[in-house]
């Protein structure tokens, strides 16, 4: 693997193949990146945010998990506060999930329920089954959407954790798990269901096995959410059918995008809704930031990179850069892109092409430009201009690039880890450029709590303008439903509330926004 995390660590162990480069003693580095801040007063956070993060875990979670109370030194305080009805919400679901949650009595009922195939009433819980698809970024999107949905719904959330996601995240409820135990009845095989199972509540309906006159429902049901669902699996977002699903006990759920603004447009969460998300455009901000805390192995990667490459700088630029195909978005253009981006934006001073630096400058570094991509060559360009050639402003850029693996790896655990220290350091930006149609830039920016630059599409040629600020932080649903559940009839949904519209970067999809945000209408959008 093509990495500098690990340039000057020495393996003193044997680790299995392809997690050698990121496993290594994390509590020590993590604990020494206080002692940068010791002299510097943490950031003042609101009573309301604070509440959303200060609950007590037990069995020593809250010491095994350094990032829940260290992230304060690295990450600045959040504009954007949640509503008090949102933290009394969650309060409430944490009590439901330690009521419900693995290994209790009212689980082992349900169980027992989900075994019979049949609805006894004897369990007063409901659970929603999340199983993975696509890259990590595809994933938290997902399952922040399954979590909105259990929140709604009075559910309890399960993560289906295979492999390639141990040891990415906290847990993020107290006292209990989120993760499916390893003698669910479906285990073995639930990571196998897809849109063809017996079980899809899509086909169920096609088929006219259960419709919602049906008195007899089975005790779970298969919901495939995912990017090629059809029209079936899609009235899973109508208010009929969500009348029936909630009869039903255990649903399992495959999805593998962020399907959290459809619920935006049904009349039986509006009102919820409303009280929850006053700011429709931090949805993600704060669900993200209430359940994704970096692993005390992640956080050891995140916190020392950042202490080696980025604490001293004066102004931290992320970029972030995604190519879905090389033929159509060939290096060179791309790298043009961001160039001219760069220049509109004045993100970056300008070089001298007509002078050299003789030596490393030691002057403070004024900015640092974090690269995150697969692929080496943008790195290589930006740090050769920025190494070779002195800026005419005098100021001085330091480039970084933590790995370039070249092809992304879903199903390794390592390259896992990798892409979530990578998003959660571009989430410390204090400016972030992010590709069109990247769910690892949606993450960054959700978790930022910015709207960020976007590069749009190249489709052969640049773009002009090569990027814009993006209308909403919020992350985009690529492929959502495209009919109306009353008329049965093919529509435009952004017209049905004010607060979701098309997205700035793919012009089918839908995402949310604050109804006072101005939408570009010069999108240069390329499909």
């Amino acid at each position: 693997m093509k990495t500098f995390w690990f340039s000057n660590l020495k393996v003193g162990v044997c680790l299995i193949v392809f997690s050698v480069v990121l496993i290594f003693v994390c509590q020590d580095t993590a604990l020494d990146s206080i002692s940068i801040f010791a002299a510097t007063k943490s950031p003042a956070i609101d009573s309301r945010e604070e509440s959303l993060f200060s609950r007590k875990f037990s069995d020593s979670r809250e010491e095994s998990c350094l990032s829940r109370n260290q992230s304060v030194l690295y990450r600045k305080s959040s504009p954007h506060k949640p509503s008090s009805y949102l933290i009394a919400k969650l309060r409430s679901y944490e009590e439901l999930h330690k009521r419900c949650g693995p290994r209790t009595n009212s689980f082992k009922r349900s169980i027992k329920q989900l075994k019979s195939g049949q609805i006894d009433n004897s369990s007063d819980c409901k659970y929603v089954v999340w199983v993975a698809d696509c890259g990590l970024g595809n994933r938290m999107l997902s399952i922040t959407s399954a979590f909105l949905y259990g929140l709604l719904t009075d559910r309890v959330l399960l993560i289906n954790q295979e492999q390639e996601m141990v040891d990415l995240f906290c847990e993020p409820f107290p006292t209990t798990s989120w993760i499916l135990p390893e003698d669910f009845p479906f285990k073995n095989n639930v990571s196998g269901f897809n849109q063809n199972i017996g079980h899809s509540y899509g086909n169920m309906l096609k088929n006219n096995t259960i419709n919602y006159s049906t008195q007899s429902l089975p005790s779970y049901l298969y919901l495939y959410l995912s990017h090629d669902c059809d029209h079936d699996d899609q009235l899973f977002f109508c208010d009929q059918d969500q009348a029936l699903l909630s009869k039903v006990p255990w649903l399992i759920m495959r999805s593998n995008v962020y399907f959290l603004p459809s619920m935006f447009l049904m009349s039986s969460f509006d009102q919820e809704l409303n009280k929850l998300f006053p700011d429709k455009e931090t949805v993600f901000h704060h669900l993200g930031r209430y359940l994704f805390h970096p692993s005390d192995r992640v956080w050891g990667l995140i916190t020392k990179y950042y202490q080696d490459h980025l604490a001293k700088a004066e102004k931290r630029i992320g970029i972030q850069i995604r190519i879905f195909d090389a033929k159509t978005s060939p290096f060179e253009s791309v790298m043009d892109q961001i160039l001219a981006c760069a220049k509109k934006e004045k993100l970056l001073p300008e070089v001298d092409n007509e002078k050299y630096i003789s030596s490393p400058s030691k002057n403070q570094t004024s900015k640092v430009v974090l690269v995150t991509s697969l692929f080496r060559g943008y790195f290589e360009k930006l740090n050769k201009m920025y190494g070779e050639h002195p800026t005419k402003t005098g100021e001085v850029v330091a480039v970084y690039q933590p790995s370039h693996e070249e092809e992304q790896r879903s199903y390794w655990n390592s390259h896992n880890m990798q892409a979530w220290a990578e998003i959660y350091l571009l989430s410390l930006s204090d400016e972030l450029v992010t590709s069109a149609w990247s769910t690892f830039g949606y993450v960054a920016q959700g978790l930022r709590g910015m709207r960020p630059l976007i590069l749009y599409k190249i489709d052969r040629t640049i773009p002009d303008p090569p990027c814009g600020r993006g209308a909403s932080m919020e992350p985009c649903y690529h492929t959502p439903p495209t009919f109306g559940c009353k008329t049965k009839k093919t529509v435009d949904t952004t017209t049905f509330v004010p607060h979701v519209k098309h997205c700035e970067d793919i012009r089918w999809g839908i995402k949310l926004f604050n109804t006072s945000s101005k939408m570009f209408l010069s999108f240069p959008f390329n499909i």
